[in-house]
């Protein structure tokens, strides 16, 4: 079966959740936060899609600046119901961290971060979980060789396993591992999927990779069609064997592979229940959105205002029906893919998700 036919349920439950999607983009309740509270990171990786650096041109944004903005939201978001993620760069360079969390938990909102790892030792675990830290996400990218080359740092995979090892004798803390998958951890992956299950490891999740940031110049980070499709197969298999919890990333629509490869049916959620604050205090969606998705700043605009208010551009999407999705099929349910693969300024869609399987298929 092509990755584009659908079989007549698979088929209703997309109609179905479309009618979702439209009730939510109405509502837009904020259920997730993301601070990239930092631009400094220790690692170089090839792929990163905000050139972050040892020593960044932006500063650090004061943690009262975050927790001002955070306070403009009362009685629009409900704290217990709001996460917020701490991301960068790396967050774990900030040596505040704790303070932060303890001021997030005195506000009750859950909050997490996302690491690579490095510098999460045992010590500073435990001061974290002190501090009310709920969730972490650890980058692990192959196994030791595809990791420290994709990652720039020989030591990266040694110190990003042991962080993984010491979340999984940590009781009460939820973690996952990420994943983003390229040409050359690719046939490693049956492996890491065993040494992660060993490990004791329960959630595992697996990004590809967009040619945005550094990826752009990297033509060995993008699979080839037929080992975009072979994955989505392994996907769907792991998902069967219930070993481990595998999702693929919600980063577009895979056809009929659609509730087989993650808990969810394809939704970019960008502006909808999810807002980030990016390191100079730009309001945007995910950071992964910059430049002309931004919808405002803390420093001159209501948190909460921009979020009622603004966001047009992700609520209503039809700006996107152009170029390829003009005539295709499936756009009732994908919208456009996720947000950041769209240029800017033309609205044009730079990778499709559809299209590549879809040549895998031809190819196999």
């Amino acid at each position: 079966m092509s990755a584009a036919k659908l079989p007549f349920r698979k088929k209703l439950a997309l109609e179905l959740f479309r009618r979702y999607r439209k009730n939510e983009s109405r509502l837009h309740p904020l259920k997730y936060i993301l601070w990239e509270c930092t631009l400094r990171c220790n690692l170089q990786c090839l792929h990163c899609g905000s050139e972050c650096k040892k020593e960044a041109a932006v500063k650090d944004m004061p943690a009262e600046d975050f927790l001002k903005a955070l306070d403009e939201l009362k009685g629009l978001v409900n704290p217990h119901k709001t996460m917020i993620v701490l991301t960068g760069g790396e967050a774990l360079v900030r040596k505040d961290l704790e303070q932060i969390g303890q001021q997030l938990y005195a506000r009750e909102f859950p909050w997490g971060l996302v690491t690579n790892g490095m510098l999460l030792d045992e010590q500073r675990l435990q001061s974290l979980l002190r501090a009310g830290l709920r969730s972490v996400t650890v980058s692990l990218d192959g196994l030791e060789q595809s990791h420290n080359w994709l990652r720039g740092a020989t030591r990266s995979f040694q110190q990003a396993f042991h962080a993984i090892q010491l979340l999984t004798k940590t009781p009460g803390i939820r973690f996952d591992v990420a994943t983003c998958v390229n040409r050359k951890n690719f046939d490693e992956l049956p492996q890491l999927k065993e040494m992660l299950w060993q490990t004791g490891v329960k959630e595992w999740r697996i990004f590809t990779i967009f040619p945005i940031g550094r990826a752009k110049t990297h033509e060995d980070l993008q699979l080839e069609p037929q080992s975009f499709k072979v994955l989505f197969d392994f996907i769907r298999q792991t998902r069967k064997e219930m070993k481990i919890k595998l999702n693929y990333g919600c980063e577009g629509f895979l056809g009929s592979y659609e509730g087989d490869v993650r808990d969810n049916l394809f939704y970019c959620r960008a502006g909808i229940s999810i807002a980030s604050v990016l390191a100079d205090g730009s309001i945007s969606a995910c950071p992964n959105l910059r430049a002309n998705f931004i919808q405002g700043s803390i420093y001159k605009d209501s948190f909460a205002d921009v979020w009622q208010n603004r966001y047009q551009v992700f609520r209503d999407r039809s700006w996107t029906k152009t170029g390829s999705c003009a005539s295709c099929k499936a756009y009732r349910y994908c919208e456009g893919n996720g947000m950041h693969l769209h240029d800017e300024q033309t609205g044009e869609l730079l990778f499709c998700h559809l299209k590549r399987l879809e040549a895998g298929c031809n190819e196999a």
